[in-house]
């Protein structure tokens, strides 16, 4: 289901926007939702941000591994190991 959003803008405002759709050859309509998706994505970078910090600080610790092999072979015995719901 679609729905309706009605935005007020000064004259230069207007024309600047549809001079940018003009430029992308589309609609004001289209070049605005667009907009708005590409506002929406960038809104959620703090989340990123916050995310690599987590990432970089947890790199700076070293702690003993197995070799790849080894892990993947006891992560194996654990699902078989593990009890069935």
């Amino acid at each position: 289901m679609t729905k309706r959003l009605q935005v007020l803008l000064e004259e230069p405002e207007w024309r600047e926007l549809r001079r940018a759709a003009r430029a992308e050859k589309t609609t004001v309509a289209e070049w605005v939702r667009r907009a708005l998706r590409q506002a929406r994505r960038g809104s959620s970078s703090k989340d990123v941000e916050r995310k690599l910090a987590a990432i970089r600080s947890a790199a700076r610790h070293t702690f003993p591994a197995p070799e790849i092999d080894q892990m993947n072979e006891e992560i194996e015995r654990g699902y078989l190991s593990a009890p069935k719901s």
